[in-house]
């Protein structure tokens, strides 16, 4: 497919994929967790903690019924929070030295393009949890209860149906949205010296051009942060690794690692089949 005519000039190749290639990606993500277990598991259980502080926090502040868009928030934030991940399968890959110190640094490599791209994460983070707020007060004419509360009236009661409805759409759709920019583009701005603006096109013409197999691939990183959400943050020291790491592969996958693509009169071809 043409991407543009002109002086247009998009410096990423986009590739298609088999429709089965998520599960490639996961067991190459266990591979690269099962090489580097200390380094992964200190990582992740940075993260396994600082959410559980979270959640304990806001349950001890009277607002548990927020943990939930917490745990959405944090798959919002994750692919940024775990760039020092893509580098040990970037170095596993090269065959270079793998330590805590390499993986904490990794967020110099492009810092500020990260640092935006982050930012913006945050931002529609806190949109999120704001919603969250607003649709308690729209509905229920009061801020966000409880935990038990929560479970007790809203979550198991009928008359709270349309505000599950519309919150889990809301939520849907938000989560869509940030995984159609990130799926690729943070793995992108780390390993090559590139803008926001390009990197979030480069993922948004990837998953477009293979949106069967990312549809699974989202579904997959779904369940699995919410297996590792639900024993309370503690899986998410294997989870997020693992899903990281496998995330480095579907960019190595649906990403042309070479030069740009070939530059034609009337535009360029941006990757096989596309």
């Amino acid at each position: 497919m043409t991407t543009g005519t002109g002086t247009y000039h998009f410096p990423v190749g986009i590739r298609t994929v088999d429709v089965d290639r998520s599960g490639h990606w996961l067991a190459a993500g266990w591979r690269d967790f099962l090489a580097t277990p200390r380094v992964s598991l200190v990582y992740g259980g940075v993260f396994a903690v600082v959410s559980a502080l979270l959640s304990v926090g806001l349950i001890a502040a009277g607002l548990g019924s927020l943990v939930l868009p917490l745990a959405g928030g944090f798959v919002l934030l994750a692919p940024v929070l775990v760039v020092g991940l893509y580098d040990v399968s970037r170095r596993l890959e090269r065959g270079g030295e793998i330590s805590l110190r390499h993986v904490f640094g990794a967020f110099r490599d492009n810092i500020g393009q990260l640092s935006a791209m982050g930012v913006v994460l945050l931002v529609i983070w806190f949109v999120w949890v704001e919603i969250a707020i607003v649709l308690f007060a729209i509905f229920f004419n009061q801020a966000p209860p409880p935990l038990d509360q929560f479970v007790e009236e809203v979550l198991f009661s009928l008359e709270s149906a349309p505000f599950l409805l519309i919150g889990s759409a809301l939520g849907a759709t938000l989560a869509a949205a940030i995984f159609t920019v990130t799926a690729v583009s943070i793995p992108l701005l780390m390993d090559r010296p590139i803008d926001v603006v390009t990197a979030i096109g480069a993922s948004i013409l990837a998953v477009r051009a293979n949106w069967q197999v990312m549809f699974g691939w989202a579904a997959m990183i779904a369940v699995f942060t919410a297996a590792g959400v639900a024993v309370f943050f503690v899986g998410l020291a294997v989870a997020l690794p693992v899903l990281a790491y496998a995330t480095w592969h579907a960019y190595r996958d649906l990403l042309e690692p070479d030069a740009p693509p070939t530059r034609e009169e009337d535009g360029y071809v941006a990757g096989e089949g596309i």
